[in-house]
Formats: C-alpha cells, structure tokens, sequence
C-alpha cells in the first residue's frame, strides 16, 4: 500500500495525497503551491525547476502524484513524464500546458501522463484531473475537442503512421532539445554523463532519421514539436 493515498478504504478516513511540483517560473510554483495547499486531501511534498531535477527527485521520493510543466529548458516536461513513467508506472502524471495544439496532447499521453490541463482552465478543473487521474481515469482539459482523445487512440492502435518525433529514441530527444537550445557537444555530454564523440553519434542519427542536415533546421523542429524553450 501507497505510504499515503486520496482515500483509505479499510479506515474510510480521508488521507492527504502527495502532490510534486514542476515548473521552470517560481511565481508559477509557488501559485500552484498556494491552492493546492489551500484544498483539503492534498498536500505539496515537493517542487522543482526543471525536468532533469524533477525526474531525480520524484524517483528518490516516489510520490503519487506529479504536476509538471511541458515547457522547460534542459529537459522538457514531457520526456521528463515518459522517464518517470518508465521507472514509477503508478504514479500520477498530470501535464500542465498553455498549448493545446492536439500533437502536444498526444505526445504527453504516450509518455505516460494520464491528464492534460490547459494553463487557462479554473483551478477548480485542475482539482476534477486530480481526483480523476487519481480514480484511473484519463482527464483532459474541456476547452479541448473530444477529437483529441479519439485522435491519440487512433494512432495508438496503429492507425496512423508515426509521428516524426516518434522516430526518435528517448536518449535523441534530449540530445536534440539541448542542441536547439544552444548547447555545445561538451556541455550536452557533460549534462548527458556522456561522451563527446556519443553526442556526435547521436546529433548523426537524429539528421538521419529526420532528413534535417543543420543545426538551425534541427532547432526549428525541436521548437516546431514543443522540445525547446524560447526565452
């Protein structure tokens, strides 16, 4: 059993939920800190900047539940989400996002998320994704079209060719975000723990797999797919 869950129900007594939070903006954080505090059952065990922090703590600490950003630098949310998930299956994901293009859903609920909550939307439907998620279900934020669900089972079945970001390994992806983001091969390979001669391995094959054979083209898809933060 869970060290702490939403509902107990051998002492039907109500328990508070672990709650992580990731987002790059401390006004954002310490925002959601305040109302997620303010609600009863939940409780803020934990919070970080960015997704590399994020994914290293939520599996020291192995908490139930996970709010975590898309956008971020260095590592964005949702291959932080597809980390988490891999190593921590039960536990919760929620993405928090200003972008409701359908491909960022569909990417967030392959990685492992089971909620999707527009930036926009009322606290009051971030604490309905809470409890649903938190019951097995998917939530996803109203604002966006039924379409988008049917979309992602569509292409989960098969249905649809893969998406081109989907050609790329969890490892190329992250290559590729800090690549677009500025970063030299040494500062990838230093962040990455490896070699400057593997990044290069890496930045070969992603060219490849995307028939992009430039640096500046390879940082237009990254930003075109959500990988990369402007700032």
């Amino acid at each position: 059993m869970p060290e702490t869950t939403i509902y107990n129900a051998e002492s039907s007594e109500r328990m508070a939920l672990n709650v992580f939070i990731v987002d790059d903006h401390n006004l954002v954080r310490s925002g959601i800190r305040a109302l997620i505090e303010a609600a009863p059952d939940l409780k803020v065990v934990g919070e970080a900047s960015d997704g590399r922090e994020a994914v290293q703590q939520i599996e020291a600490l192995q908490r139930e539940l996970v709010l975590m950003d898309v956008a971020m630098a260095g590592l964005n949310g949702i291959d932080a989400a597809r980390q988490v998930h891999a190593s921590l299956p039960d536990t919760r994901i929620i993405m928090l996002s200003m972008h409701e293009d359908r491909q960022y859903v569909f990417e967030a609920l392959k990685a492992g998320a089971t909620g999707y909550v527009l930036k926009s939307a009322a606290f009051q439907d971030l604490i309905v994704a809470i409890e649903t998620v938190m019951s097995n279900r998917n939530y996803i934020s109203p604002a966006l079209s039924d379409t988008v669900m049917n979309d992602y089972i569509r292409r989960a079945q098969g249905e649809e060719k893969a998406t081109e970001l989907g050609r790329l390994s969890g490892r190329e992806r992250e290559v590729l975000q800090l690549i677009a983001e500025g970063k030299s091969s040494a500062e990838v390979g230093e962040l990455l723990h490896i070699s400057v001669r593997t990044v290069d391995t890496h930045r070969h094959n992603i060219m490849t797999k995307l028939e992009i054979h430039s640096i500046a083209g390879l940082t237009k898809f990254a930003i075109r797919h959500g990988l990369c933060v402007l700032n």
